[in-house]
């Protein structure tokens, strides 16, 4: 299996505001990025019958976006 490579750049301005409400006694974790959409698959090797498969190798990956954004998440400490 060859490994494939991508790649992309975004710009981020700066001047943005995000405001939201944090709950009692948690603290706020805020990140501005792109996050990308991930993807999953599954490689199968055929059987001799052509209608039975096994499978050889599963993945995952997070493939680029020109989309920008806010994550937000809350924690304890």
């Amino acid at each position: 299996m060859r490994p494939v490579t991508m790649f992309y750049a975004v710009g981020v301005t700066t001047g943005h505001t995000y405001t939201r409400e944090i709950s009692r006694n948690k603290y706020g974790n805020l990140q501005y990025g792109s996050w990308g959409y991930k993807v999953t698959w599954k490689k199968h090797k055929a059987s001799g019958n052509g209608c039975d498969g096994v499978e050889i190798g599963p993945g995952t990956a997070t493939l680029p976006t020109k989309a920008t954004g806010w994550k937000y998440w809350g924690t304890k400490s």
